[in-house]
C-alpha cells in the first residue's frame, strides 16, 4: 500500500470487527468536491455546500403568536380585572396604524404587526367585551403571546450549516428568507456491476445453472435513495480480462464503484486481485454475518467497495458500511446517528460468538409494547427474508444463544432502506 494512497488500516490479511472497518472507512474517505446552484424545490435531499445566512430577521417583526388583544402591560392589574378601551384592529399583513395609548387596545389576529405602545398580547378567550370595552383578568405576564422580531432566525445568523442535508423543514426555512435558489454539493457518481458467469439479465428464460441478477436491482433502489447518479454497468463475466477494464472504466468515469460477488477466495474470484493490482486494498475480511468477504479501496481518486454475492449479505454490508462513506463523500456533516433499540426478542437465535450477527427480524407491538422476532429464515441468499423484515436483529461479536425473553439490539430500516 503506497503511504500516499489515502488508504489505511491493518495489513489486507487479517480480519477486521464491524466497528474497525467502519473506523477505517470513515476516517479515510473525503469528500469529493464540486458545487451546483438550484432552483429551491430541486433542493430536496441534496447537501448543503455553503452556509445559508440570514439576510433579515425571521419574523421581521414583533408579532402575534394568537388572536386576541394588544395591550400596554401597564394597564393591567395583578390581582384584578382592568377595562380597556378597544380603539381599532390589526390584521396579519395589515396592521394598525395608530399607537396603543394608556387604556387602550387593539383587537389582533395571529401574525399581526405588535402596533406602537402595545407590548403584550391577551388571548380572546380570557376576554370579556362589554361593548366597545373589554374587561381583562389579572395575572397577565408582560409580553405574553408576543413573538418577537427574529425570534426564529436574527440577522446575520447562519441559518442553515454547510453540509446540512436538505429536508422538508430545510426548504421552507430556505423559503422563510426569501432563497430561490441554493448552492449544493454536486451529486456522487457511482457506478456498479455485478460479476458471475452464472448470472442472467432479467426479461429472458433462465438457461440450466443460471440465476436473475438482483443484486444491481438492490443497490439501484438503495443508490438512488442516498440521491446518487448512477451508472449501471450491468454483469461482468468471471474473466480476468473483461473485470479489469470494466474496473478501469468505471474508475475513470465515477466517484465510488460498487462491485458484487467475486471478492472471496474462489478460484474464480478476480476483485480483491484486481483492486489491489490497480490500486490498494485496505482490509477485505471483516468479522460479521452475513458479509465476511468485503473489500475497501480505491483505485486512483475512486474509492472502491468489492460487496459479497449473496442478495442478503449485499443490502447488510452496504448499509452498515456502504451507505455512510457515500454521504460524507457527498459532503453531509455530521453523518447521521444508527440508534440501535433494547427490546424483548420472542424466539430462541442460534449464535456462536466471534463475529457480529445482523439477522433480519420484524418489531411488532403486544400487550402494549414493542417486541422482535427473527424472520423465518436467514440465508444469506434469501433475499425475501430483507423484505419480510423491518429492522435488524444486532448480536455483538461476545454474545451467544438468545433465549427467548432476552433482550437483544435492534437497528430499524426506517431511514436505512
Amino acid at each position: 500500500m503506497n503511504k500516499d494512497s489515502g488508504c489505511s488500516g491493518p495489513a489486507t490479511h487479517q480480519s477486521l470487527t464491524v466497528d474497525e472497518a467502519r473506523r477505517i472507512i470513515l476516517d479515510t474517505v473525503r469528500p469529493a468536491g464540486g458545487w451546483e446552484r438550484v432552483a429551491l424545490r430541486s433542493a430536496l435531499g441534496r447537501v448543503l455546500a455553503e452556509d445559508i445566512v440570514a439576510p433579515c430577521n425571521v419574523p421581521a417583526h414583533d408579532n402575534s403568536a394568537m388572536d386576541g388583544y394588544a395591550v400596554r402591560a401597564d394597564d393591567l392589574a395583578t390581582d384584578a380585572e382592568a377595562r380597556l378601551q378597544v380603539v381599532g384592529t390589526a390584521f396579519a399583513g395589515r396592521g394598525f396604524s395608530g399607537i396603543v395609548g394608556k387604556g387602550q387596545a387593539v383587537r389582533i389576529m395571529t401574525g399581526g404587526v405588535m402596533p406602537l405602545g402595545a407590548d403584550t398580547i391577551v388571548v380572546q378567550e380570557v376576554v370579556r367585551t362589554e361593548g366597545e370595552r373589554i374587561v381583562v383578568p389579572g395575572g397577565i405576564r408582560r409580553g405574553q403571546n408576543v413573538r418577537r422580531a427574529g425570534e426564529d432566525l436574527a440577522e446575520g445568523a447562519v441559518a442553515i450549516a454547510r453540509g446540512k442535508l436538505m429536508g422538508p423543514p430545510e426548504l421552507g426555512l430556505a423559503a422563510s428568507l426569501g432563497l430561490a435558489e441554493v448552492t449544493v454539493a454536486r451529486r456522487l457518481r457511482v457506478a456498479f456491476f455485478s460479476t458471475g458467469d452464472e448470472l442472467a439479465s432479467i426479461g429472458r428464460p433462465l438457461a440450466p445453472g443460471e440465476v436473475y441478477d438482483s443484486n444491481r436491482y438492490t443497490l439501484h433502489g438503495a443508490l438512488n435513495r442516498a440521491g446518487c447518479e448512477l451508472v449501471d454497468m450491468g454483469v461482468i463475466p468471471d474473466r480476468q480480462d473483461a473485470l479489469e477494464t470494466a474496473f478501469r472504466n468505471a474508475a475513470a468515469c465515477a466517484d465510488v464503484v460498487l462491485t458484487t460477488g467475486g471478492v472471496s477466495v474462489g478460484e474464480a474470484d478476480f476483485i480483491r486481485e484486481l483492486m489491489q493490482r490497480l490500486g490498494e486494498v485496505s482490509f477485505w475480511k471483516i468479522d460479521i454475518k452475513p458479509g465476511r468477504p468485503m473489500a475497501f479501496g480505491r483505485i486512483g481518486k475512486t474509492w472502491m467497495f468489492g460487496l459479497p454475492g449473496n442478495p442478503v449479505a449485499v443490502m447488510v454490508t452496504y448499509y452498515q458500511f456502504v451507505l455512510d462513506a457515500l454521504l460524507k463523500i457527498s459532503g453531509l456533516d455530521p453523518l447521521p446517528e444508527r440508534p440501535l433499540m433494547s427490546l424483548v426478542c420472542t424466539a430462541p437465535i442460534r449464535k456462536l460468538a466471534g463475529r457480529r450477527e445482523y439477522l433480519r427480524g420484524r418489531l411488532y407491538a403486544e400487550d402494549g409494547a414493542w417486541k422482535v422476532r427473527p424472520a423465518s429464515t436467514q440465508g444469506s441468499g434469501i433475499l425475501r427474508s430483507m423484505s419480510e423484515a423491518n429492522c435488524f436483529i444486532v448480536l455483538d461479536e461476545n454474545r451467544d444463544d438468545v433465549v427467548a425473553g432476552d433482550s437483544v439490539q435492534v437497528q430499524l430500516f426506517d431511514g436505512l432502506v
